[in-house]
């Protein structure tokens, strides 16, 4: 891999699977400028440092949909094995696996891009809250409009005149 990767390179290379984000060991690989055979390897190895939330294995649904959305993993679509993928702390572990200094380097800007990653979320969350504070407040003010409108169509109503009695003795 060339040496000149950057934040948004890996950003590409991030995807949102089963409620995580996540990265799939042949990127991972790539960066770390391993096979991914060895990537996965040196994984199996060291099965301990990689629970549930840290690494699982994609099912044919999932693998399929990822061929399907990007060129790069074409060569998957006939592969009998299915990619690993790594979650943010899986990320992290893999530098201490595979040891070498390119790994830990790019761990750990992979990390700082996950941590950027989760405060943009955290961002959006905020302006979600801010939106739905918004939507509350218009709410208000159109019940508030529906009433002055109803009130002033009142008022501009012309009175109907009461029927006159009749004027004179009835009995």
């Amino acid at each position: 891999m060339n040496k000149s990767v950057n934040a948004e390179i890996i950003e590409q290379k991030i995807f949102f699977i089963r409620g995580h984000k996540i990265m799939i060991d042949r990127d991972l690989a790539d960066l770390y400028g391993v096979e991914t055979k060895y990537l996965n390897r040196q994984v199996k190895r060291n099965e301990s440092r990689f629970p549930d939330e840290f690494m699982f294995q994609l099912n044919q649904k999932e693998k399929d949909e990822l061929v399907t959305n990007c060129h790069r993993f074409n060569r998957l679509k006939h592969s009998s094995s299915l990619p690993y993928a790594f979650t943010e702390h899986g990320v992290a572990m893999l530098a201490s696996v595979l040891n070498s200094p390119q790994a830990v380097k790019m761990s750990i800007l992979i990390v700082k891009v996950f941590i950027n990653l989760r405060k943009v979320i955290l961002d959006y969350r905020e302006i979600i809250y801010k939106l739905r504070e918004i939507e509350e407040k218009i709410g208000r003010h159109d019940k508030d409009i529906q009433t002055l409108f109803a009130v002033i169509r009142r008022l501009m109503e012309v009175p109907q005149p009461k029927p006159k009695g009749k004027i004179g003795f009835h009995p």
